[in-house]
């Protein structure tokens, strides 16, 4: 097979857990070598038995698989030592220390990355000498980036890696995957922050259900299912009905989250206006009003009618 193939390619990706849940159901995928690609959808989705199927942890029910243009019951060792992989936990021996451990992950490949460059990489230089049990969350799931590092991987799997992080041990990860993009390796993650996936991934895939919903740049996916802009606010009295709403200018869709109201719009300049002349001809209060531009989210709400933490 060669070398030009994708990073990824699935056909038909079927999981079955008996006695009949179908956690991925009829998937396919694509991913081109090079940059950041991101799986998002909320928890359930299938994101995570799609990556252990693609990272050889998993047998698919049915469907087709390649890897770096590999098979993995043809050349699983090889492939073994041309990926990284970073689970959503992982625990370590308590009485070794940061270096330690890092050593022992590199002895497993035949050519990588120094530890000390790895340390420096994850930030972890001042802790090189402290035991496991002694890190706090953030530096475990540093170094845990960090074993998957240290084989020097032309691809990366990394499954809801900053869930729970405290914001600084989140960018520093960030950073990681940066460094990873410009020097031309493959990442692929999974994530349900928004944030995270605007800012990293070149491509994402929406995936819920066992099924890619949509594909493509965030900016294409928020110009083709989201819109450009939300409002979001709240009236006092009986909220006016969505059809009065629908007939503001600019509004594309009427949205009705907990707590309010949502208009996406693609003239917010002219939607702002008419809702203010709408609330003060009906004789109601504008207890809140709010623009932003339209996100991920908003895709993910529009192509299933939930949010991505559900």
């Amino acid at each position: 097979m060669s070398d030009d193939a994708p990073a990824i390619r699935c056909r038909n990706l079927v999981k079955v857990y008996p006695p009949a849940v179908r956690a991925v159901d009829g998937l396919d995928l694509e991913v081109e070598r090079g940059g950041c690609f991101g799986l998002l959808g909320p928890n359930g989705a299938g994101k995570t038995t799609t990556l252990e199927i693609l990272e050889g942890l998993l047998e698919p029910t049915s469907g087709e698989v390649e890897v770096l243009g590999r098979h993995w019951n043809r050349a699983g060792h090889e492939l073994r030592a041309r990926l990284g992989i970073t689970l959503q936990q992982t625990h370590l021996d308590d009485r070794l220390t940061v270096r330690e451990i890092l050593a022992l992950f590199r002895s497993f490949y035949r050519s990588g990355r120094g530890v000390d460059e790895v340390l420096e990489m994850t930030a972890l230089q001042e802790k090189r000498d402290t035991w496991f049990e002694r890190l706090s969350g953030g530096q475990k799931q540093r170094l845990a980036v960090g074993c998957a590092l240290v084989g020097d991987p032309e691809l990366l799997f990394l499954d809801e890696p900053t869930t729970g992080l405290d914001p600084q041990s989140r960018r520093q990860l960030w950073e990681v995957m940066t460094h990873l993009r410009e020097r031309g390796r493959t990442v692929v993650v999974t994530t349900h922050y928004m944030d995270e996936a605007e800012k990293l991934c070149d491509r994402v895939a929406v995936v819920d259900r066992g099924r890619v919903l949509a594909l493509g740049t965030p900016r294409e996916l928020i110009a083709q299912h989201a819109g450009r802009d939300v409002v979001e606010f709240e009236l006092s009295g009986t909220p006016p009905p969505d059809s009065e709403l629908r007939g503001l200018p600019g509004v594309v869709q009427v949205r009705e989250p907990a707590g309010g109201r949502e208009l996406v719009t693609d003239r917010v300049h002219e939607t702002v206006p008419a809702l203010l002349a709408l609330a003060v001809a009906a004789g109601r209060t504008l207890e809140r009003l709010a623009t932003r531009s339209a996100t991920l989210e908003d895709v993910f709400v529009n192509l299933t009618g939930r949010h991505l933490r559900d």
